[in-house]
Parts: structure tokens; sequence; C-alpha cells
């Protein structure tokens, strides 16, 4: 028996599955994802793209999914590091559905929606798409505004094939939601915020890479994510933010990042930042710099961008400008420049490090391109407590 794909289901020709192979697949049980979990990641005409930047990121790191392939159809044949980062990382791009199924030998445990559009909506064709993974025997996640398992067709789709929808950006139930308290003070190890100049421009990765560093200099550094990305990637603290009321977005990130504290007792938290404090469209960095209190910002910056992202008559700021907006809202200081190297040459990208070094008079990297060395030295050399822990630990 086989199952046709087109129309909705397909970005290019329509596609045949053997069903044989697949029929397994419709009897599991839920399950919580593990690293084991294999997942294919939709990214339709956007990978590799400022709305695509979910798949951008599980390609770069997961820690809950084994990354199979991504699907867009406009890239179909690459490899998704080479389209990344220049280089491959042994992940394929494929055209659709069929294919990335059929090529992955049997149906994968996850469907990750991997794209974060501005209307945080499915259209009809990603309807469809996501309703024929789920028939597959795949179960979905779904970073979206629009909670699934609240669509009726969905639900009875889930139940059905008795597979599982997971609703990121849902907020937790069965709780009081948090305030602000102030226990936040009693968080005594460093505490660092990655913040940026405009949405989409690298925060969550240059968080995940300096929590990467700092753990690789034998610091226990856990990482506190702020949006869905971060969460489907496996942050084990955190919570989507731009879900959240406004009343209670501090208190609850406030809780989760006290809730690591008791558990873990890191040397450093690293706060993954949402948009940009000085952007009008956004106000998830205030909650951040009032949640968190860091003690520290690291802020990202694209140089070559000249607008913000989708909005094309508002000018991006200057570094300068948002550091001196984020000093006067709230009691912390900027210890580091990162930048998205985004249309620049490699030539231009050195000479705008050593430029801002000049200008601003703190260190300047590019955390994807530089050596993670100096990401790392921008948060020991700030907090000489973090020095003084290696050391010991080297002893």
């Amino acid at each position: 028996m086989s199952i046709l794909l087109s129309g909705a289901l397909s970005s290019a020709q329509p596609s045949v599955i053997d069903l044989s192979v697949v029929r397994a697949a419709s009897a599991i049980a839920a399950w919580e994802p593990t690293q084991t979990d294999t997942a294919i990641v939709y990214c339709e005409a956007n990978f590799g793209a400022i709305d695509g930047k979910t798949a951008n990121g599980l390609v770069r790191h997961s820690e809950r999914y084994r990354i199979l392939s991504v699907i867009d159809s406009q890239l179909a044949g690459s490899d998704a590091g080479s389209v990344l980062d220049g280089t491959p990382n042994g992940i394929p791009v494929y055209r659709d559905l069929a294919q990335a199924v059929t090529e992955a030998g049997s149906v994968p445990d996850w469907f990750i929606f991997g794209m974060a559009p501005a209307i945080g909506r499915l259209s009809s064709h990603e309807r469809g798409l996501l309703l024929a993974a789920i028939e597959l025997g795949m179960n979905i996640v779904n970073g979206l505004h629009e909670f699934l398992n609240d669509d009726a067709e969905f639900a009875a789709a889930s139940k059905r094939m008795n597979v599982q929808i997971l609703d990121i950006r849902r907020p937790e139930t069965g709780r009081a939601p948090h305030t602000f308290s102030g226990r936040i003070d009693s968080v005594d190890c460093p505490r660092i915020a990655v913040l940026g100049t405009d949405c989409a421009i690298g925060k969550r990765t240059t968080a995940t890479l300096l929590t990467r560093a700092l753990k690789a200099r034998g610091l226990n550094a856990v990482m506190i994510g702020t949006g869905q990305t971060g969460l489907i990637q496996g942050a084990r603290y955190g919570i989507a933010l731009d879900a959240v009321p406004s009343q209670f977005c501090a208190g609850e990130l406030e809780a989760k990042i006290v809730e690591a504290f008791e558990r873990e007792s890191p040397d450093v938290i690293i706060i993954e930042g949402q948009g940009a404090l000085s952007h009008p469209a956004y106000s998830t960095s205030s909650f951040i710099l009032r949640g968190s209190r860091p003690h520290g910002v690291i802020l990202q910056h694209a140089p070559a961008r000249t607008h913000r992202c989708d909005f094309e008559a508002m000018p991006m700021p200057s570094p300068a400008s948002e550091i001196n907006l984020i000093q006067a809202f709230a009691a912390t200081r900027v210890i580091g420049l990162t930048l998205n190297h985004e249309h620049m040459s490699d030539a231009e990208l050195e000479n705008t490090l050593v430029c801002y070094e000049r200008e601003l008079g703190i260190p300047v990297t590019d955390a994807l391109e530089r050596p993670t060395e100096r990401l790392s030295a921008m948060a020991i050399d700030a907090f000489p407590e973090l020095a003084r822990t290696i050391t010991a630990l080297a002893g």
C-alpha cells in the first residue's frame, strides 16, 4: 500500500511513500523527546534566512533531537551545514516530506516546524503538510503562537494516530504565574545576558556557543532559554517569553533562573536575549533585563544590516547607542560585542572588529567565525571569580 503526497503536501512533484515501511510508526505511544529521537525539520523557502531561524538553530545545535534532514525545495540537494556556515555537516536538504521520509528509510520520530513567521500561524499548505506527517505516524513540534492541540482537526488526527503534538509556546498550566519577587538577588553567580540590536541577529547562537565554550573550560555554565527555538534545541531551563502576559514576564524568567541556580549550582548563568531593547516592536528585552538583573551583557550586532528585520523604514541602531540605552535602563554593564557577519567578507569583518574595539573600548569577536576562546574570554575577564574557579579546577 502507498500514499500519494501532492498539492499542499509536497513542495515539488507529487511523491509516493510505501506505507509498508512506516506502518509500525502509527502504533507508537507518546513520549518525551531525547537526543536519540530522529527528526525532520520543515523550512520551505526559508532555510538559511531570517524566518528560518528555528531550523537554522537546530542544524547548528540540538541536544534533544538527531536532525536527519531539512525540507526546503529551493535548496534541495544541498548540505545544510554548507548552506549555513560553508562547512558540510552531513544533514541533507530535501525537496519535500515524501523524499525526506523515503531517504530516511523509516519514519522519523518527529516533524519539526522550523520557521518563525511574523504572523505566527500556519498557512493552509502547512496545515496539510503537518496533517500528512501525523498520518505517517510522526510526532509534531510546533513553535508557533497557534496551539495545534486546541485545533479539533489536529487533536483528532493525533489521537487517531497515537502521536504527540508539542506546542512549545504554550504556557505552563496548573499553577499561578510568577510575579517578580526579588529572589534573583540570591543567585550569587555571574549572570550574563546576550542581547542584540535587532531580532533574528544571532543572540541564541552566541549564547549557546558561549555556554559551550565556558563548559569546555571546566565551568558549570547553564543557559536559560527565552524563546521557542532554544527550548526545542533542548535548553533545560527557560520559557518562551513572548507567550507570557507582560505582567508576569519578569517573574517567570526570574523563577526559571532561581530554579536553575538551586538545582545546578552553576558557576555562571547565560540568559538568551530576544528582540532589542531599542526596537519598538518588541518589549521582551526589557523583561529580560528586569527579570534576570544581569551582572553583564554581551551585545550582538550585524554591521552590514542597514534596517531592522521586516521594518525597511527603521534604520539599525549603532552598537554605541544600544549600549548606552542598556546601561541607562538597567544596573548592568556591557562586557563585549559579538558580530553577525552576514553580507561581510572576512577582510571587512576583521576591519570592523578592530574599529569597534577601538571605538567602544570592549572586546569584540564573531562567535561563529573567530575562535571561541575569544568569546569565553569576554566572560572570564569580566568576572575574575570565573578565572579563579578555572584555576582551582586545573589544580
